[in-house]
């Protein structure tokens, strides 16, 4: 495969039906202020590691839900993993991460797209989102982000997923959110996608932002199960 600098495929029909406003919103954040001035910036994703790592294989395909910018696809092919495929909202996120990456980006799958609205077409090991689905505070996108969670996985693959937690803010980059404990997060997705995942574990932890702020988070890890 060749190397295009900059050159992201994107799915572009998956934010046609997308507002504008949110598009928007996301592009602005990024384009806006500097990466590592972002609450969410986290210079090593350690946590995310430990989660994933134990579940993969080299060869094993992993998807990052919002990745965007985020290191966490560095790390992991730097570690032998992968293919690996990053979706996010902003063409500008996704562009610091190829950049980031060099000829490697040409390994990677990268898709512009509205997770609620995209439809997948590849069947991967692990699913990793670290703070896109605190921000569906509406029931019909929460369905639709199961949904495509249970198409995108195989049976036998772990669900990372993180939120702020049920003490954690209210909003984030201006937009609210819906917290949860591991408890509830759990009782979400058994709701949505009864008897679709296992629960393996979760942590409650704290997130320092480059601010200094303290964010309450946690992370829970479910195994897909057969259909």
């Amino acid at each position: 495969m060749s190397f295009r600098p900059f050159a992201i495929t994107f799915e572009n029909e998956f934010l046609f039906g997308l507002p504008m406003d949110k598009r928007e919103h996301w592009q602005g954040v990024y384009c806006g202020r500097a990466e590592h001035a972002l609450s969410w910036f986290e210079d090593e994703p350690a946590r995310s590691l430990e989660a994933l790592i134990p579940a993969l294989a080299p060869g094993d395909p992993v998807i990052d839900i919002g990745g965007g910018a985020s290191r966490l696809v560095v790390r992991l092919m730097a570690l032998g993993f992968g293919p690996v495929t990053v979706l996010d909202l902003s063409e500008q996120a996704l562009e610091l991460a190829r950049t980031r990456l060099g000829k490697a980006a040409s390994q990677v799958k990268w898709i512009c797209a509205d997770v609620t609205l995209w439809r997948p077409d590849t069947s991967y090991l692990a699913w990793h989102d670290r703070a896109v689905f605190h921000f569906l505070i509406d029931a019909p996108d929460r369905a639709a982000y199961v949904g495509n969670m249970c198409a995108a996985t195989r049976p036998g693959a772990v669900a990372v997923i993180l939120t702020f937690d049920e003490d954690g803010p209210e909003t984030c980059s201006g937009l609210p959110v819906k917290r949860y404990s591991p408890q509830a997060l759990r009782a979400e997705i058994d709701h949505l996608a009864p008897g679709r995942f296992a629960f393996l574990d979760a942590e409650r932890f704290d997130h320092l932002t480059p601010q200094g702020n303290i964010q309450k988070f946690q992370m829970t890890r479910l195994r897909r199960l057969p259909d």
